[in-house]
């Protein structure tokens, strides 16, 4: 067994070397790293363009790769017996909810890994995905210094205790584009989403600009790097007009009324066609924008603040939704 001062002679000369990166990775780990190279590699971007002395790129993509992997296993884990009794559904969605780009992003801001990653600032591309993707390597890097059970204790006692409510997260919806789907199915509204631009910014990283519309009316348009970050925010602020916006509804159903009014108009057809009676079809009532606005339409699970309630009243309300299809 090694002994404490033979541990502490074989950590000595590095730690001298490069204090401040050993500094650093104890605030943000919670303990001191045995394989400093790992995490050298952890914060290593490929805009550096760094190779080894095989002549092999050396950044931080291998290790984003198996720590994505890990964080998989350890966040579900936690999930599992977190939330005891959940379906599978649940615990899926509230595992992705935990490891996804953005909250990996935020946490790697907050911690100040962000700040700790080399590289070239006028070769990197946008850095909305720069700090989750950090984080990842981060944690294969723990993985291959110490095993899975650092990485267990890191995610339950650095992230989940300290800096994320497991709870507040995993019932909270932030899918925006599911969202409006779900509202013009569950209404019969036609939903188009139109690409008006696609660019460039000062980075040479691809800009999509996406705009919403309604049975024809327009929504609203969101800028995002990718056209899925753009949808977001298209839908994000699209839901938000349905719920401040009486009027932006009355449009909406005036237009569908229109819609299914010419669809309805009959067509002339030959004299010897021969027609056989079709039962009717009972025809939806079109809402009220009150009534949808007060119950079929809402965006309080959205922009509740979790710590306004106890813990039993977030879990009772989100069940409902979570299991309404089960």
């Amino acid at each position: 067994m090694l002994n404490n001062s033979n541990f502490i002679d074989r950590i000595r000369l590095p730690f001298r070397k490069e204090k401040e990166l050993y500094s650093s990775l104890y605030q943000v780990l919670g303990f001191y790293p045995r394989n400093i190279d790992l995490y050298k590699q952890a914060l290593m971007h490929k805009s550096v363009k760094k190779r080894n002395e095989k002549g092999r790129p050396l950044n931080n993509e291998r290790l984003e790769f198996l720590g994505d992997a890990i964080l998989d296993a350890v966040v579900g884990d936690i999930v599992f017996r977190h939330f005891e009794g959940k379906r599978e559904g649940f615990l899926t969605n509230a595992r992705s909810k935990l490891v996804q780009r953005e909250t990996l992003g935020k946490l790697a801001k907050e911690m100040g890994i962000t700040d700790m990653i080399v590289r070239n600032s006028q070769a990197t591309s946008h850095n909305s995905y720069l700090g989750g993707n950090a984080f990842e390597a981060l944690v294969g890097a723990i993985y291959l210094d110490r095993g899975y059970g650092a990485c267990m204790k890191f995610m339950e006692k650095r992230i989940l205790k300290q800096l994320i409510n497991i709870d507040k997260v995993a019932y909270k919806e932030v899918n925006f584009k599911s969202k409006l789907l779900e509202w013009s199915q569950k209404n019969r509204v036609n939903l188009e989403f139109r690409q008006l631009e696609q660019s460039v910014d000062e980075h040479n990283s691809p800009v999509f600009v996406y705009q919403i519309f309604l049975e024809g009316v327009e929504g609203c348009s969101g800028k995002g790097y990718s056209k899925k970050e753009s949808q977001q925010h298209a839908c994000k602020d699209t839901l938000q007009r349905l719920r401040r916006e009486p009027q932006f509804i009355d449009a909406i159903f005036s237009a569908k009324t229109n819609r299914t009014k010419m669809e309805e108009e009959p067509v002339s057809v030959p004299e010897d066609f021969e027609s056989k009676p079709i039962e009717e079809q009972p025809v939806a009532d079109v809402p009220a924008p009150a009534a949808l606005l007060a119950d079929e339409f809402s965006l309080d699970d959205i922009t509740a603040n979790p710590r306004e309630k106890t813990r039993e009243e977030i879990i009772a309300e989100a069940e409902a939704a979570a299991f309404a299809k089960a």
